[in-house]
């Protein structure tokens, strides 16, 4: 196995199993927990044993824009919930992914640490960093350290992809173009720090509110 190949493995690694788990576990709080246990200590081991890891996770540090985005995301995300329409037509699948009745304190703030630490990293580095190169084969590798430029077919398509993955595809589009956008224009480490804002805000909202739609 090639230096590259070994890079794109580590870059496509912690989604593609969260995603694997996704669809081989029942939707419950326990096994939320145990995707998070699963893909946080490989992304773990993946920081300490491998280069391109560390050289990414050292520029996420605090950034306005990438605060500022995920507020805004936040704000898209639960605002047209209170619309009946939006309600009816845009969200896909069941209202609710965590059995509430049996999520313990414990559960429920290990798939709130889950959400925002774990799986908001991993779709930035999937999504916005290495996809996005992918896509445009005239970019520079995803562990390259320079900037992207704007190719307008990767842009949708990986907007495309990102929104799909989520059952609120209208919301879903906005996110992803406001996520890439920051990855191309700030770096990636401000459209992690924006996921993750989204995904910390979100979950303590849906605690202090229990509108379970959201997880």
């Amino acid at each position: 196995m090639t230096l590259r190949t070994q890079q794109t493995c580590a870059a496509v690694a912690p989604f593609a199993v969260w995603m694997a788990l996704l669809m081989a576990l029942p939707a419950k709080a326990e096994m939320y927990a145990v995707r998070t246990a699963v893909v946080g200590l490989l992304m773990l081991g993946l920081c300490l044993g491998f280069r391109p890891w560390r050289q990414a996770i050292r520029s996420f540090r605090p950034s306005f824009w990438g605060l500022a985005v995920g507020f805004l995301v936040l704000f898209l995300w639960v605002w047209p919930e209170q619309f009946a329409f939006y309600r009816q037509y845009c969200i896909l699948g069941s209202p609710s992914t965590v059995e509430v009745d049996h999520g313990s304190k414990l559960l429920l703030g290990l798939q709130l640490l889950g959400s925002a630490f774990v799986i908001a990293p991993a779709e930035e580095i999937f999504y916005r960093h290495f996809l996005y190169r992918w896509l445009d084969r005239t970019a520079g590798h995803w562990t390259e350290a320079s900037g992207t430029r704007f190719d307008l077919s990767a842009f949708l398509w990986t907007v495309g992809l990102f929104a799909v993955g989520h059952n609120r595809l209208v919301v879903g589009v906005m996110a992803g173009v406001l996520y890439g956008l920051l990855a191309i224009k700030k770096g990636l480490g401000a459209s992690v720090v924006a996921h993750v804002t989204t995904n910390l805000a979100l979950g303590l909202y849906v605690l202090q509110t229990g509108n379970w739609q959201f997880w």
